[in-house]
């Protein structure tokens, strides 16, 4: 169903060991105020400047309104040229500062989804190197040739200055991967994002490994449980190859299609509710449950969209639309091993809602 990809090992720095530590240490653990992990995001922020030299504290602070704010994309770099800090070029203890950042502003589920996507990206780097298919086997930054991929070749930058009480944005990404967190006191928001995969599958250390199958899973359980009526309004009448407002597509709007939540089941309806939070739920979970709660308020006019086949295994596009939300899923040229997906919110990409003045 799924192409398998094997690799035996990552980089120097663990990052299971880090993801180890992290899950160990939320398991059981009381929840925390928004206020509460605003002030832990910060301090694990400030412990990166802390753990840089001034070169490369220089790369990764921006101004809050910089153009760096719209500066990311799923293309491998160099194809798109990203600015801020390089995991390629940090010490190991620095690299161990920006992952425990990432652990605390990421829920345990969200955190385990980077480090697959990243994994994932180091499988694609090695199968490539020793012959294996796929887009040039260049190395990019630092070396020569095409494009760069594997775990170093992602990105840290801070837009504004790290604080409980003044915005500031938290970006993180690479191919296949645009992480943008706004923070403003206790409010956080992480739309627009992009988390995407290739490939799809693989295997690591036994195990398969699968990125984004949840959301996979999920969303072909969800057309199955239609009825034949109900899939007649979801299934649209045309194709979609590609995400609609991906990267580059700021502020674009589309008209709601497919079937309406008002029109499914209570069954459905919370199943439909579980798939978003595939999405929602990347951010630590202070901000993913009101996050949540918004996005059922605007359950009845939540629009869910398919368009392909509805056999699970086959390449399928699907959309999630609503007042706050636009969530799409599109493998790319019809490949199930290559998927892009894009979690936004009209009203509130960037944090324009909370950080107007």
């Amino acid at each position: 169903m799924h192409a398998r990809h094997r690799i035996a090992s990552i980089a120097a720095v663990s990052v299971l060991a880090i993801l180890a530590a992290s899950a160990g240490a939320q398991r059981g653990a009381p929840a925390h105020s928004q206020a509460d992990v605003t002030a832990r995001i910060v301090a694990a922020a400030q412990g990166v400047l802390t753990a840089l030299d001034d070169s490369r504290r220089a790369k990764v602070q921006f101004p809050f309104d910089s153009p760096q704010k719209t500066n990311w994309s799923n293309l491998p770099s160099p194809m798109f040229q990203r600015n801020g800090l390089r995991l390629a070029d940090v010490t190991a203890a620095q690299r161990g500062a920006v992952m425990t950042l990432l652990s605390v502003a990421l829920s345990r589920d969200g955190y385990r989804k980077v480090i697959d996507i990243m994994r994932g990206d180091e499988v694609l780097r090695t199968t490539q190197s020793s012959g294996g298919a796929g887009r040039g086997r260049g190395r990019g930054p630092g070396g020569t040739g095409g494009p760069a991929f594997g775990e170093n070749e992602y990105y840290l930058a801070f837009l504004g200055t790290p604080s409980t009480t003044a915005p500031w944005r938290l970006q993180f990404g690479g191919h296949h991967l645009a992480i943008n967190l706004t923070l403003a006191g206790s409010q956080a928001t992480m739309a627009p994002s992009l988390p995407a995969a290739q490939p799809a599958s693989y295997a690591f250390e036994g195990r398969t490994v699968r990125p984004l199958g949840s959301e996979n899973d999920k969303a072909f359980a969800l057309i199955n449980a239609l009825d034949a009526g109900q899939r007649g309004q979801a299934i649209l009448n045309y194709r979609v190859a590609d995400l609609v407002l991906g990267p580059g597509r700021d502020g674009r709007a589309i008209e709601p299609e497919g079937i309406r939540a008002s029109a499914l089941a209570a069954a459905q309806q919370q199943a439909l509710l579980d798939l978003v939070r595939e999405w929602a739920g990347i951010i630590n979970d202070a901000f993913a449950e009101p996050r949540m709660a918004e996005i059922k308020t605007n359950l009845p006019n939540t629009y869910f969209a398919w368009s392909g086949p509805t056999t699970n295994g086959s390449a399928a596009y699907f959309r999630v639309q609503a007042p706050t939300l636009i969530v799409e899923y599109a493998p790319q040229q019809g490949s199930v091993d290559h998927i892009h997906t894009i979690y936004r919110d009209p009203t509130n990409d960037y944090g324009a809602k909370i950080t107007a003045k």
